[in-house]
């Protein structure tokens, strides 16, 4: 077994249990709510990683496709489609569980989909989006990527707002719970907090670990490679056109269950979540992380978000976020737990070495 490996799995553990255990014991619980928005939002900054860190690609859309996953789902699972329950289509989709019958509002039954067919629908849906934006712009050269998704993020901004089936300005409510299996439900409720809490990080938790799976796979190789060294790549035979490609419509897609996710917990989702400045901020925070240091991109994105959700600089926190950004990749372009990391190896390393003296004295 590689230790090496583990420990920062065991670390990232021992933390999510640490601070749900000391907001038990200090009676506050309610931190959880934003911490739990905090973990969704760092999804979108740990999926850049694949885009910034590795395929030295800029993206300003991952807000939109964080949209696109949340509208999509939100859309699906409140809007009636009784009107077509007659039709022969709707009676088929009922049987293989796509529409269910519930109660509106207003107690009158109308029939929707289900959580996990707007599930599929919505990363299917962005896929899609993410192949037709990124597969002419990730051909060129220069940051066309950067400047086609800050368009794309710009036009689902404004659909969003000059749509009114979408909620428009106000956005969509109502979203209904999501029960993921028997006895796991992605919802807002005040007794889930703890429960919703451990299945954000357990979401997080399982991203990184793939995607470190994927790093060291022959695609993460020639991610890697690729990275700064575009040429070189290219005549060592790697279609780096092809990599760029799936390593941005991965990301998309990652971004877009964040959103499902997102929704489903906070019961709705308005037109901020794909604002151009809510995607300059995933940018900024993954440079801050690291870029290429996963644990670090989490750890730097969560603390960060969750204190601009608990407003705890007020209407100093853009100055503030940007203060922090600073002093970040001043101090430590690599990301904050890269010197934490070096320390220590260095002091395991010093003790083995400490340890083989005294057996050698022996």
């Amino acid at each position: 077994m590689n230790w090496k490996s583990v420990i920062p799995v065991a670390i990232l553990l021992a933390t999510i249990i640490a601070v749900q255990g000391v907001t038990h014991a200090l009676d506050k619980d309610y931190y959880l709510t934003q911490l739990t928005m905090a973990v969704y939002y760092s999804m979108v900054v740990i999926a850049l990683c694949l885009v910034m860190g590795y395929a030295g690609q800029v993206s300003l859309g991952h807000g939109a496709f964080f949209a696109v996953g949340g509208y999509t789902t939100a859309f699906l699972t409140t809007h009636s489609f009784s009107p077509y329950e007659g039709t022969v289509w709707a009676g088929w989709l009922k049987q293989a569980h796509v529409f269910i019958l519930k109660d509106d509002l207003f107690g009158n039954p109308i029939m929707t989909v289900t959580p996990w067919a707007a599930f599929t629908v919505a990363l299917a849906l962005t896929a899609l989006v993410a192949c037709l934006i990124g597969y002419p712009a990730l051909r060129l050269t220069g940051h066309y990527l950067a400047m086609a998704t800050l368009g794309f993020g710009l036009i689902v901004y404004k659909i969003i707002l000059g749509t009114s089936w979408l909620g428009a300005a106000d956005g969509i409510t109502n979203v209904p719970s999501w029960t993921l299996v028997k006895g796991l439900t992605v919802c807002g409720k005040r007794d889930a907090r703890i429960e919703n809490y451990y299945i954000a990080c357990g979401l997080v938790l399982l991203l990184i670990l793939l995607l470190r799976n994927l790093l060291r796979s022959r695609v993460g190789r020639a991610l890697q490679a690729m990275h700064d060294r575009e040429t070189a790549a290219n005549t060592m035979g790697i279609n780096t056109s092809a990599i760029k490609l799936k390593a941005f419509v991965l990301s998309a897609m990652v971004s877009a269950v964040a959103g499902v996710f997102f929704t489903h917990y906070t019961g709705g989702i308005g037109p901020s979540e794909a604002g151009a400045l809510k995607s300059v901020r995933y940018v900024a925070l993954t440079a801050a992380g690291g870029m290429t240091n996963l644990w670090s991109v989490a750890a730097v994105s969560t603390t960060i978000n969750f204190l601009s959700l608990r407003d705890f600089f007020g209407s100093y926190d853009n100055a503030v976020f940007g203060g922090l950004l600073i002093i970040i990749i001043s101090v430590s372009p690599e990301g904050p737990l890269k010197p934490l990391g070096h320390w220590i190896r260095r002091v395991s390393q010093g003790r083995a070495a400490a340890k083989g003296v005294d057996h050698g004295a022996a």
